[in-house]
């Protein structure tokens, strides 16, 4: 699992990283606001811990644009504060946990443990579902208002991805290493063109779901706003 850090206490942020690695969570740190807003953006993550105060882009807006951007990565907010109007304040802006500092290291890890371990729009039978959209992973087929397209494995593949970070910016690289492995040697154009294929398929379904290109980065799946 892939973990985002999110401190400006330098002391604290490496004590909680070698706990995160000690557990064997692949972790990302920074430090400012406006890393935290590039790496959230251009990164897939199982959990993000955000500190609320934060030099020069505060938590609180992080928060906010992170969720404003359609991205559902359950979000531990960390802060001083322990008013109870401020916990508020952070479980509606979109945190799913709020941790008061002075914390015990100990204790975040139960609580990423608790976030990461619920299942996402997991449904009995092992499917899969964003949006309009359900996909059935053994049998690599994809339904969307009664109607049901076969695909290939790497059709399924390349869904099963996309449907569990929905929302979240997938780079190219980080597709290609997930779906064909860190170490096959694969064409760029290879992921262009099935990238084609899984929009043909939206389209052929009528779906409202929609894979964007980021352009200089990679693809986001998302859900069109209904008219």
């Amino acid at each position: 699992m892939r973990i985002l850090l999110i401190e400006d206490d330098l002391e604290l942020c490496e004590a909680v990283r070698l706990h995160l690695v000690k557990d064997n969570y692949d972790t990302d740190i920074c430090n400012t606001g406006t890393d935290a807003l590039f790496y959230a953006s251009h990164q897939a993550y199982d959990a993000i811990i955000l500190d609320r105060m934060l030099p020069g882009v505060d938590g609180m807006t992080i928060l906010q644009s992170i969720r404003r951007n359609g991205i559902q990565t359950p979000i531990i907010l960390a802060t001083a504060m322990n008013d109870i109007t401020d916990r508020i304040d952070g479980l509606d802006a979109g945190a799913d946990d709020y941790i008061v500092k002075p914390f015990d290291v100990l204790e975040l890890m139960a609580r990423i443990r608790a976030l990461t371990r619920r299942p996402a729009a997991i449904l009995p039978g092992h499917s899969l579902t964003f949006g309009d959209l359900e996909l059935f992973k053994e049998k690599h087929e994809l339904s969307c208002g009664g109607q049901l397209l076969s695909l290939s494995k790497r059709e399924s593949g390349l869904f099963e991805y996309f449907i569990k970070n929905a929302g979240q910016v997938l780079p190219r690289s980080l597709i290609l290493t997930h779906i064909w492995g860190p170490d096959t040697e694969v064409e760029d154009g290879n992921l262009d063109n099935y990238i084609h294929f899984l929009r043909k398929r939206l389209r052929a379904l009528n779906s409202r779901t929609k894979i964007v290109t980021i352009h200089g980065v990679g693809y986001r799946m998302e859900e069109s706003d209904v008219s």
